[in-house]
Order: structure tokens, then C-alpha cells, then sequence
């Protein structure tokens, strides 16, 4: 009896942390919803970013960069839609049946690409641009800590 009992309780503990995972992915994702969706306001309204000045910090010259765009799309569109699919497949995860059995798997390998993605951004603002956006380090912030909660949540699908 004991057993059993403790057995429940190991499935509610693990149970509760997953949910705990999925609600801290929805907040990391409406974050990125918020700093993607301002760099896309600045693209579509075609103003300045409000950008902290000084020393190393242009986010005019990483936002109108050559690497600001992919296949001549604003690369802060991309990111507003790849935060919106991750967003959608996050609430849909729990209704819909191959997304139950696969979401987490999904979402994961979404969140690998904008990781590895953000990487290259990094990159490019530190090496080959010497400028820096704090509206784009932000949004790869986050997308760090996703990809870290993504690792997490992936583990213990799998167990």
C-alpha cells in the first residue's frame, strides 16, 4: 500500500513540474511575442528603436543591417511568426491528439533552429557588425532560456 501511495505521489509531483515547464514556456513565449512583435512594429512603421545610446549599443545599424533580412524578409517577422507557432503548438498541446503524443518533440525542434539561429545573430552583432541591439539581445536571451526550458520539458517527456 505504501508503495502505491508513494508511486502517486512521485506521478503528481512529476506531473505538477511539467505543467510547471509548459506555464514558465508560455511566459518566456509572450515575452518573445512582445520584443519580436516591437522590432516588427519598428520595420512596419519604419521608425527608429527607442535603444539604449552609448559605446558598443546601434540598434539602427544591426536593424537596417544586410543581416537584418532573410530571403529579403525582416528577420523580426520571422521571429514574430516562429514565436506565434510556438505559442499556437503550446496551447493546442494538450487538445489536440498528435500534439499530445508529439508536441513537446515539436516545439523542441522549432526551439533548436531559433536557438542555433540566435546564435548566429549573436555573432553577427559582436563580430561582424561591432554593434549591438538591445531589442535583439533580449529576444536571444529568450530564446535561450526557451531552448533551456525546451531541454528540460523534451527529458521528461521522454521518461
Amino acid at each position: 500500500m505504501s508503495t502505491v501511495k508513494n508511486m502517486q505521489i512521485s506521478e503528481v509531483t512529476q506531473t505538477s513540474s511539467r505543467d510547471w515547464l509548459y506555464i514558465v514556456s508560455i511566459v518566456l513565449v509572450i515575452f518573445g511575442i512582445f520584443f519580436s512583435g516591437y522590432l516588427s512594429y519598428v520595420k512596419i512603421a519604419n521608425v527608429q528603436t527607442v535603444c539604449v545610446q552609448g559605446s558598443a549599443f546601434n540598434c539602427e545599424v544591426v536593424t537596417n543591417s544586410i543581416y537584418s533580412r532573410l530571403f529579403n524578409i525582416p528577420i523580426a517577422y520571422l521571429g514574430l511568426a516562429t514565436n506565434l507557432v510556438i505559442l499556437t503548438l503550446l496551447l493546442l498541446q494538450k487538445r489536440i491528439g498528435i500534439l499530445q503524443e508529439y508536441g513537446v518533440l515539436i516545439q523542441f525542434g522549432i526551439i533548436l533552429f531559433a536557438f542555433l539561429f540566435s546564435v548566429w545573430l549573436v555573432y553577427v552583432q559582436f563580430f561582424r557588425l561591432q554593434a549591438l541591439c538591445i531589442w535583439c539581445l533580449l529576444h536571444e536571451l529568450y530564446v535561450t532560456l526557451l531552448f533551456i526550458t525546451s531541454i528540460i520539458r523534451l527529458k521528461r517527456s521522454l521518461n
